[in-house]
């Protein structure tokens, strides 16, 4: 399996466009999969850059409603014909932040695109084929990310605490392996992973994504001891972590010094083969 990672926070040259967001190309034996498509059309161009043919891709997963996971959507679907793009069903909601002016800023999807026809909508649970499998539904409030607290849904003329019920994350069994693929971890990457392990009665053998553990969109920590106790549930898990994104440097360098070889930092620009 080869994951190239397309748009990311950070990058590992200056030949690469970096941007808040993620989108991962994975490849596998029988697929080519798009998770997320970052903020705008960065990723397209990084695509170019990796040899990464956009037009072959088969499927696409969109992680949750946000703009920086599903802003270049529009891109996408003007580059390929052919692929299925899989939202949940409350993707297209209204999601706004609360910004360190007090502001609340709309950061949701796109929805001039919602009736495209290749769109299929998810609710809890859905088996692709035997390599792939989507899920939401998680529960638990187990070490969740602070900064949730700063995310809402818009319903009428009201701003609601955002419960996430629109993220889902993404499941590809390989070679009698698993890699489970979260977008920002919203729901708590803790809760997450416990609720694999219900479902499943196993851990996975790899996670990639974004662990939300910044704060106001930077890097400030407002919950070191948070930190340190998802690394050290993390660590006994063993599971190989790869994190990026909304996880944030400092959370990363506080979590590498707890976890150590098992757990390591994507940029735009890199490459990995599982």
């Amino acid at each position: 399996m080869i994951i190239k990672v397309l748009a990311e926070d950070t990058s590992e040259s200056i030949g690469f466009i970096r941007e808040h967001g993620l989108c991962l190309y994975i490849e596998t034996k029988t697929h080519k999969i798009l998770f997320d498509t970052g903020a705008s059309a960065a990723f397209a161009q990084n695509a170019c850059k990796m040899n990464v043919d956009l037009s072959e891709v088969d499927l696409v997963v969109i992680s949750h409603g946000h703009y920086d996971h599903g802003g270049g959507l529009n891109t996408f679907l003007s580059i390929n014909s052919k692929a299925k793009v899989y939202c949940h069903q409350r993707a297209f909601e209204k999601y706004y932040s609360n910004r360190p002016n007090g502001v609340k800023e709309y950061i949701g999807l796109d929805e001039t695109i919602l009736n495209n026809e290749r769109f299929v909508f998810c609710e809890d649970c859905l088996a692709i084929d035997e390599e792939l499998e989507i899920f939401s539904g998680v529960k638990g409030e187990k070490l969740s990310p602070p900064g949730n607290a700063n995310l809402f849904l818009k319903v009428g003329e009201d701003y609601l605490q955002d419960d996430f019920s629109h993220e889902q994350n993404l499941i590809i069994n390989e070679n009698g392996k698993t890699l489970l693929i979260v977008g920002c971890a919203h729901k708590g990457i803790v809760n997450i992973i416990e609720h694999f392990h219900s479902e499943r009665g196993f851990l996975p053998d790899w996670i990639i994504g974004g662990f939300h553990l910044n704060y106001h969109g930077n890097d400030e920590l407002d919950e070191s001891n948070l930190v340190n106790e998802i690394g050290e549930f993390l660590l006994n898990t063993n599971t190989h972590c790869y994190t990026c994104h909304c996880t944030g440097t400092e959370a990363y360098s506080r979590l590498k010094t707890i976890m150590g070889e098992k757990i390591e930092y994507l940029s735009t620009g890199n490459q990995l083969t599982i």
